[in-house]
């Protein structure tokens, strides 16, 4: 298997790591009946590494005394609520905190960062009917080699139930994200701006161990004389960096001038992989600050510049990059891009004109890492120690853990980033992903060449989508710290 990630590495001792010691603060009681083995390790995780460890009281790091008394309240608070996932929702988040979160099965978050995942390969949006509860799906893409690419579905078919229940905010989820691995939806068509129940149905089923390359397309085109290269890009996942840098070598030997990166529907990922795109774009110097990493405060004092700084790369999984050398790059967005995608545009930014196009991006400036029961690797999952794992506990946990700074220092893009160019996608008009014609490639064309006022951009019914398949998996809004470095406190 290839490796998943290549994820910090620390060595840092934790005094509260060893639980026969009385005299250490924050042990659990040994003559307690409680069971708290995962609370234990969520709490000591995220009193370590939480961006906002200093705004939870109880995360403070003298919460519990060093005493008899002081472990018996650690233990009674870790048993306080009904289970681990009560726990960490109810007792560790900050209010502010929207992306955080855990898994039973520390494998399958893992898989999920890999690009693997159990899917029937139907990437869709969902827009709620207004003035109602219903809500209705569309198609987006399909993933090549999956369940869903052997059936008669395609983008921009509508569906407004799942099994003849019809769609509506508070079953949706059940019905199209719960266990059951098959469902069959009922299609609907679209006519004068109504959207209507028809009597197709089509049956899907999720496969185990779906791989989706995330380099989705990528192509060159040659109008009113500039050369332009386009690659829709739906996931940062590490281990499909060669495939993306082949992507951009062909464009280069192309000859493309203009590149125009589509992440309407890419959710995050990686960080190292989105310091390698950027390199690939804008340029090699490694002397050139791609990002600054903010901890919390505990953690932030610990560190020098070279542990916080990342800088652009010149090597992508061992070889050159031959890298674009571009001055300007077009952007597609929509509300579904997120983390990685904003970092890309934001630490382009100091550098090189970014051209936005499409809608408001999601809002996502934190980073995350994923964190197991190794207490001696500081709670951080790393593939060659999965045997240190405490095989009494597979939970993993993905908090927020710090966020990025451009090269100017600007991070606050909460509010998701503005394009430059609006274009909201039209569910009547949606297009064919790659065409030319396809409407926000289309915009970006009209951009490059100038040729404005040629056709008509009025989007007649606005995608405003309330969720997504990928808002619903485990990578969604996902930034995740995998660049390489070595601490030693």
């Amino acid at each position: 298997m290839k490796k998943i990630l290549a994820l910090l590495v620390v060595a840092v001792t934790f005094s509260c790591s060893k639980d026969d010691d009385l005299s250490l603060p924050n042990t659990v009681d040994p003559d307690g009946s409680a069971d708290v083995e995962v609370q234990d390790f969520m709490w000591k995780a995220m009193n370590f590494w939480y961006f906002w460890q200093a705004n939870i009281d109880d995360l403070a790091d003298d919460r519990f005394e060093s005493t008899e008394e002081g472990r018996a309240e650690y233990t009674a608070f870790l048993d306080s609520a009904d289970d681990p996932a009560a726990f960490f929702d109810s007792k560790l988040q900050y209010i502010e905190d929207r992306f955080s979160f855990y898994n039973e099965d520390y494998r399958e978050l893992t898989n999920s960062l890999a690009g693997i995942s159990k899917s029937n390969g139907l990437e869709f949006g969902l827009v709620r009917f207004q003035d109602s509860e219903d809500i209705f799906g569309f198609v987006r893409y399909i993933v090549p080699n999956s369940n869903a690419s052997t059936v008669e579905i395609q983008r921009g078919d509508l569906f407004t139930g799942v099994d003849g229940q019809t769609l509506t905010t508070s079953n949706y989820i059940d019905l199209l994200f719960g266990e059951n691995d098959t469902y069959t939806l009922n299609m609907a068509d679209f006519d004068n701006g109504n959207i209507t129940p028809n009597d197709i149905e089509v049956s899907l089923t999720k496969q185990d161990g779906l791989a989706e390359n995330p380099v989705f397309i990528a192509k060159s085109f040659t109008i009113a004389g500039e050369n332009i290269g386009y690659i829709m890009y739906n996931q940062f996942t590490n281990e499909y960096d060669d495939d993306l840098y082949s992507a951009v070598e062909d464009l280069r030997s192309a000859g493309i001038t203009n590149l125009v990166m589509d992440l309407r529907y890419n959710p995050g990922g990686s960080v190292n992989t989105t310091r390698l795109l950027a390199s690939m774009i804008y340029g090699t110097n490694t002397s050139d600050l791609f990002l600054r990493k903010r901890y919390n405060d505990k953690l932030q004092e610990q560190f020098n510049d070279s542990q916080l700084e990342i800088y652009f790369t010149d090597k992508v999984n061992g070889n050159n990059i031959n890298s674009l050398g571009l001055n300007k790059v077009y952007v597609l967005t929509s509300s579904s891009s997120a983390s990685a995608s904003e970092l890309l545009i934001n630490s382009l930014e100091p550098y090189m004109d970014v051209i936005q196009i499409g809608d408001v991006t999601r809002g996502k400036n934190e980073f995350s890492t994923t964190l197991v029961d190794d207490r001696d690797n500081s709670y951080l999952y790393t593939p060659s120690r999965v045997n240190n794992i405490n095989p009494d506990n597979q939970w993993a946990i993905q908090p927020l853990i710090g966020r990025n700074e451009n090269a100017d220092g600007f991070f606050d893009f909460t509010s998701g980033l503005q394009p430059d160019y609006e274009l909201k996608e039209d569910y009547s008009n949606l297009g064919i992903l790659g065409e030319e014609n396809e409407p926000l490639l289309a915009k970006a064309i009209e951009v490059i060449t100038g040729a404005t006022g040629k056709r008509d951009f009025t989007v007649k019914y606005p995608i405003n989508i309330i969720s997504s398949s990928k808002e619903k998996s485990l990578m969604s809004d996902r930034m995740v710290d995998d660049t390489v470095y070595d601490l030693e406190f």
